[in-house]
């Protein structure tokens, strides 16, 4: 079992990174613009990269890790804009299944349907989102006052995070305008999250029937509602989720035997 572990930019698995990187086995090996970080965590195989921002770098990216790495699962993790109104900044969105909202071929095919696929929303693997919930769920009651300290927590408004488990939508495209969050909601009202990568990986991990799971921190309301510092919450929040989440779902993962065929 070799784990490939995903994130759009540096610093949303920049710890995972630098620990991979202290191992004394560990590589680094280049393919076309990306680095991929070879090695241990945990006692685990993974390989961790930066796939950067948008559909098409996170589905070439997964392409990669799959036939470059042989990889047998693949996660994804980082921030988030929040569409419903119950998920808030600082919480966590871990998703049973993924949807493009841009994607509209009308009217050779129905509106999100990936043309000649049949197929308009991609699910998770059952069995990692609910390892992903126990290491999330034990990250929040157990790691979290050492790895975000309350200054920073009252700095946010992170009072009481939580974990939120549903649709999340991925486009092209920046959501910043209440007008923008107020049409995805009627159009998508099941979509808890909105963000730019997470139903591509889905899609190309369902084409080649590697399991997957998507886990995603929300760092603004995607309405320009919140005025949150993104770099300062990127580097002393949602890195630190990220970082605590992932080793102990590693570890687990490790650990276990669970069936992914269901």
């Amino acid at each position: 079992m070799t784990i490939g572990i995903m994130a759009a930019m540096h610093d949303e698995i920049a710890g995972l990174v630098r620990h991979i990187s202290e191992q004394g086995d560990s590589t680094v090996r280049r393919v076309g613009t990306r680095d991929f970080y070879v090695g241990q965590l945990e006692g685990q195989a993974c390989v961790i990269v930066l796939s950067g921002i948008g559909k098409v770098a996170a589905a070439s990216t997964a392409v990669s890790l799959i036939h470059q790495f042989g990889v047998t699962e693949i996660v994804f993790s980082g921030l988030a804009g929040g569409l419903a109104k119950q998920v808030q900044v600082g919480d966590v969105v871990i998703a049973d299944r993924l949807i493009q909202h841009d994607m509209d071929a009308r009217p050779l095919f129905p509106r999100y349907e990936i043309p000649l696929s049949g197929i308009t929303e991609f699910a998770v693997s059952p069995a990692l989102r609910t390892a992903l919930h126990k290491a999330a769920t034990h990250f929040f009651e157990n790691a979290l006052p050492a790895c975000v300290s309350a200054a920073t927590m009252t700095q946010f408004g992170l009072h009481a995070p939580k974990i939120h488990i549903g649709m999340i939508a991925s486009g092209d495209q920046f959501i910043g305008s209440e007008q923008q969050v107020l049409r995805l909601r009627a159009e998508l009202p099941e979509a808890l999250a909105v963000e730019m990568e997470g139903a591509a990986v889905a899609q190309i991990c369902h084409e080649y029937a590697i399991p997957c799971t998507i886990i995603r921190t929300i760092s603004d309301r995607a309405d320009s509602s919140a005025h949150v510092d993104f770099l300062q919450f990127l580097s002393e929040v949602a890195s630190k989720y990220s970082s605590g989440i992932l080793r102990g779902y590693i570890a687990a993962r490790g650990n276990s035997s669970i069936d992914l065929s269901i």
